[in-house]
């Protein structure tokens, strides 16, 4: 019979030795023979304990220890002999045989016959054949090959499956695990891959928009060069900035002689007043910084010095300023901290201060007593106070609705019923709206001779003539049929910054709340905030009023005769910011006129 290898578990190796495969009553005679030798081998185990324990199969050591430390541990890690004297090495890598084959003889087992898979009551698995033959081997002790965990042949239980298969639990748990970020990943992707669609739709969106406004840039400088160097009057005269413009109007020469006097810088302007006898101007501020400070400060016009007056944290946003024109060195004006204040233009300090129910968007002065001051509301209500009552106000009237009220006029007494009757003249988003107040209750009445062109902005009016020039803008989704669309002077090139309002002359009749509509023309107002207009009276003696408003469409301040709505001269602003204020006054001699914007205080001077 041919000789067959046997393999055995020596030194933490496996060693393959050849031998004689004996009959089967020789392994009967060899059970025998290991009973009787077993006690001597007793005192062998303790010796061979610590080499038993490394039956497992370890991998070969580094190569990178020197020959002689390498080929001790060769022969510890377990040497094959051959038929030979040749000696090589034989390394098992569990990660390559493990779970499908035997590990005594290196071969697959199958799932019947002689190498049938079986397990020990340890769990480890081996072929039938090949674990029966190593217990039956007195070196083996009865233990398991890899655990050294002590049994016997009728421990052995054979496994009946077509196919085994082990997935590792470590791996299957990181697979998952993968899969789970990968799908995380893939949601996140899809959702940046939406969302930069949505941006570049966005971007492409704004470029044309950026190409449309450019274009229409282009065109509108183009156009008004061109038409701002001729007269829009029928001897077409070339125009020329500051210089006087004459148009015929019945026959009757319409003058005016505005120039240029001078710019004073400054830093945060939102309203101004001034008082022509003390040749000094009273500027309402905002501070840049954290907070935007507002602050209120006097200037000199003779010098240009400025004097800032510190007012109380509470104070926000001034909406309102006028001085008195009782010539008594007082000023009033409300801010949206729900106060209305009157200050001492000598000392500087706050001489009254009214809490109010709502915040004020305007005040004025009585122009028959002194005492009295009144303001309009947020809420659309209208107070009046009399400054020697300091606990409150003498009355409290109820607007028709409760919008806000921007803008509040006294009017003149010359056309009142009785003295003990009060005109006041509101403008709210309504239109206008007088009030005839008698002391206990006031009567506001609509001024419906305007009709409905839009959204009420703006007013101005002039006490000596009674003139009032209301201006609006069209109504939210509202269609320009809504409002005339006759061409007039004032309508030049295309409004890119603007839209397009109205501005209505009327002409206060009688004290019954008669106002009649002189005439009405188109013009480029804000889109969005509410822009001051006034009308310049030169006084007695001197030549007719004049309307003066700011073209946001040309950046000009235009002067206008406020019945036709002539054309009288044009100015264009010192400043790319928007016209906050502007505001006149009669000095000894001449007529001043400020234009007031965030970063400076342009002034013009008409001589009489």
């Amino acid at each position: 019979m041919p000789p067959r290898r046997r393999y055995a578990f020596r030194g933490g190796g496996i060693t393959i030795e050849e031998y004689d495969e004996p009959d089967e009553d020789e392994y009967d005679d060899a059970d025998e023979e290991a009973e009787d030798t077993e006690e001597e081998e007793d005192e062998d185990e303790d010796e061979e304990e610590e080499a038993e324990s490394q039956t497992r199969v370890r991998t070969p050591p580094r190569a990178s220890q020197n020959e002689s430390e390498e080929k001790q541990r060769r022969s510890e890690g377990g040497v094959c002999s051959t038929s030979g004297s040749q000696e090589e090495d034989v390394v098992w890598k569990p990660s390559e045989t493990e779970g499908t084959s035997c590990l005594i003889c290196m071969e697959v087992w199958t799932n019947g016959g002689e190498h049938q898979v079986c397990c020990l009551p340890c769990g480890h698995l081996y072929g039938f054949s090949c674990i029966k033959k190593w217990l039956k081997q007195p070196r083996s002790g009865g233990k398991c090959p890899q655990c050294n965990r002590t049994c016997s042949l009728r421990d052995v239980r054979k496994i009946f499956a077509s196919r085994i298969a082990a997935v590792d639990d470590d791996a299957h748990k990181r697979i998952l695990f993968l899969e789970g970020k990968l799908n995380s990943i893939e949601q996140r992707t899809t959702s940046w891959s939406r969302k930069e669609a949505q941006w570049r739709k966005k971007e492409a969106e704004l470029r044309s928009e950026v190409n449309k406004l450019k274009k229409r840039i282009a065109h509108m400088e183009s156009t008004t060069n061109g038409e701002l160097r001729e007269s829009t009057v029928p001897s077409q005269e070339k125009y020329i900035p500051g210089k006087t413009i004459y148009q015929e109007q019945n026959g009757h020469a319409l003058s005016c002689s505005f120039r240029h006097q001078g710019e004073r810088l400054v830093n945060g302007g939102r309203l101004f007043d001034i008082d022509g006898g003390r040749q000094i101007l009273l500027l309402a501020r905002r501070l840049s910084g954290v907070g935007g400070t507002f602050v209120l400060s006097q200037m000199s016009l003779h010098s240009g010095e400025i004097d800032d007056i510190m007012l109380p944290p509470t104070t926000r946003a001034i909406k309102d300023l006028h001085i008195s024109p009782h010539n008594n060195g007082l000023a009033v004006f409300g801010s949206l901290g729900k106060k209305l204040s009157v200050i001492s233009l000598e000392s500087h300090n706050t001489v009254l201060s009214y809490d109010l129910p709502a915040a004020p968007w305007s005040c004025s002065w009585d122009r028959n007593s002194s005492h009295h001051i009144y303001t309009g509301l947020q809420n659309g209500m209208v107070l009046m106070f009399d400054m020697r009552q300091t606990m409150g106000p003498l009355a409290s009237f109820t607007g028709l609705t409760s919008n806000p009220v921007h803008t509040i006029h006294h009017l003149s007494p010359n056309s009142t019923p009785t003295a003990d009757v009060c005109c006041l003249l509101s403008a709210s988003s309504i239109g206008l709206c007088q009030w005839n107040i008698d002391g206990s209750e006031g009567r506001p009445s609509l001024v419906s001779e305007t009709g409905n062109p839009g959204v009420c902005i703006s007013s101005s009016y002039c006490p000596r003539s009674d003139h009032v020039v209301a201006s609006y803008r069209p109504r939210v989704g509202s269609s320009d049929d809504n409002v005339s669309t006759q061409p007039t002077l004032t309508q030049t090139g295309v409004n890119t910054i603007g839209v397009d309002g109205l501005h209505v002359c009327l002409k206060r009749r009688s004290a019954d709340s008669y106002y009649q509509k002189l005439s009405s023309t188109h013009a480029s107002v804000d889109t969005i905030r509410l822009p001051r207009t006034a009308i310049i009276d030169f006084g007695e003696g001197g030549r007719k009023q004049l309307f003066a408003s700011c073209e946001e469409s040309t950046r000009q301040l235009i002067l206008q005769d406020p019945s036709t709505f002539t054309v009288s001269q044009r100015f264009s602003l010192a400043s790319h910011n928007p016209l906050q204020d502007v505001k006149y006054a009669n000095m000894n001699g001449y007529t001043l006129l400020g234009l007031l914007t965030d970063d400076r205080l342009q002034l013009l001077r008409n001589e009489s």
